[in-house]
């Protein structure tokens, strides 16, 4: 296990950069260049550029998840980090008396089940306002917060990681199942010189928008699975710190959006 650590974290580290910097490339870059080239262009560039980017894209996604998983195994679930509330005993999951809670393995399996709640809303009620649905987001991301400290009796390391492995998977899940069979379809119409099924770009750009928000709070969970220097930093309740730092990590795509619509080519 001591030895899976190191290994597996490497290899987390360069999935995840491929990945995510693709993802920014996307999203702060490749959508504002698309909008300036002709039919003629695109018929040209999309087909050989975008089945190259997707490839290490995709490939990306699965590598990082998977990484992922195995150092969650290492650390957490077979490690010697605690996901008790004190920590003490070096136990996977242990409530304060030092037996296994039951509560510890529903909210492991809940944040491997959650990419399936979060995509039955967005595929029956994403025509609902933006705003409404960041709020319903935003409650559906506490109330997990919450379960996995009071219910599961994580730690404060356990609880910000599996948020983070919560949102990997749905972002995971988004490139492969969503992302990933539209721009198929797309680069196959546009190759053919016609016009794609406008619910495509549509269905890529909206998941690949929510895997560019879920990414700040992503890479956050990871770097703190390392420190407590922020558990209860306010003196606030379990999980609001983490809680305020997803909203500013959405905040800081917001603006990145912004700016991104101001940067121009020569």
């Amino acid at each position: 296990m001591e030895l899976l650590h190191p290994i597996f974290k490497w290899l987390h580290i360069f999935a995840g950069i491929t990945w995510i910097g693709l993802l920014y490339f996307f999203n702060f870059i490749n959508g504002s260049f698309a909008a300036t080239l002709d039919g003629d262009t695109k018929k040209k560039v999309v087909p050989e550029l975008m089945p190259r980017t997707l490839y290490w894209f995709r490939w990306g996604a699965a590598w990082t998840w998977v990484t992922g998983i195995v150092l969650l195994y290492v650390i957490f679930w077979s490690g010697s980090l605690s996901m008790g509330m004190t920590g003490e005993d070096g136990s996977m999951m242990a409530d304060s008396e030092g037996t296994i809670n039951k509560w510890s393995h529903i909210m492991i399996l809940a944040t491997f089940l959650a990419v399936f709640v979060y995509d039955f809303i967005y595929k029956k009620f994403g025509t609902l306002n933006v705003r409404l649905l960041t709020l319903i987001s935003f409650s559906l991301i506490g109330a997990m917060v919450y379960f996995m400290g009071h219910c599961g009796e994580f730690g404060f390391r356990a609880y910000n990681i599996h948020i983070g492995a919560m949102f990997g998977t749905m972002m995971a899940f988004n490139v492969w199942f969503r992302i990933w069979p539209a721009q198929q379809r797309i680069i196959t119409a546009i190759k053919n010189g016609d016009a794609p099924d406008s619910a495509d770009p549509a269905m890529a750009g909206l998941r690949s928008k929510h895997n560019t928000y879920m990414s700040m709070p992503l890479i956050w969970t990871m770097i703190n699975e390392h420190t407590t220097v922020f558990n209860n930093i306010l003196g606030l309740h379990t999980g609001v710190e983490l809680m305020i730092i997803i909203a500013v990590g959405w905040h800081i795509i917001f603006q990145c959006y912004k700016k991104a619509e101001k940067v121009e080519g020569f």
